[in-house]
C-alpha cells in the first residue's frame, strides 16, 4: 500500500523500485532514508537506498549507518547515496514488522541525526558538490 503523507527527512520506509528501472539502477524493494523536506504539496520524494551489501571499496558516496539506526536489519546497514533517486509516493510503503503478538505491524524508523547528516554528505560526495 503507497503512502498516504510525506514522510520527513531521515524517515526509513520501504521503496519499490521494481518497475521502471534497468540494471544497474536500483530494481528491487529496498528500505530507504527520505532525504528531501516534508512537502504538502508534492507527491515526490527524494530517497537514499540502504543496502547489506558492503561497498567494495568504501567510497566518500557510502555512509555505514550506526547499529540502532534500523532495527530491522540482521548486520551493518550502508547509506548508498550514489543511488539517490527521486520516487513517487506510491512507489514508498512503511516497513512491516512482526508485532509482539505475533500479527504484522507498519512502522516508520528514523536515522539518527548524525547518521542523516553524514547521508547528507555522501549526496554531496555522490553529486560532486562542495
Amino acid at each position: 500500500m503507497a503512502l498516504t503523507f510525506h514522510p520527513g527527512p531521515g524517515a526509513i520506509v520501504i521503496c519499490n523500485f521494481t518497475t521502471g528501472f534497468l540494471p544497474p539502477e536500483m530494481v528491487k524493494i529496498r528500505p530507504v532514508v527520505i532525504v528531501s523536506p516534508r512537502r504538502r504539496t508534492t507527491q515526490l520524494a527524494t530517497v537514499v537506498p540502504l543496502s547489506s551489501t558492503p561497498p567494495s571499496p568504501p567510497q566518500p558516496w557510502h555512509h555505514q549507518c550506526a547499529a540502532t539506526a534500523y532495527p530491522p536489519a540482521r548486520g551493518p546497514i550502508w547509506a548508498k547515496c550514489d543511488m539517490l533517486a527521486t520516487v513517487g509516493l506510491a512507489r514508498l510503503d512503511r516497513v512491516r514488522v512482526r508485532g509482539t503478538g505475533g500479527g504484522w505491524q507498519y512502522q516508520v524508523f528514523q536515522v539518527p541525526a548524525s547518521d542523516l547528516a553524514a547521508i547528507l554528505v555522501g549526496v554531496k560526495a555522490a553529486l560532486g558538490l562542495p
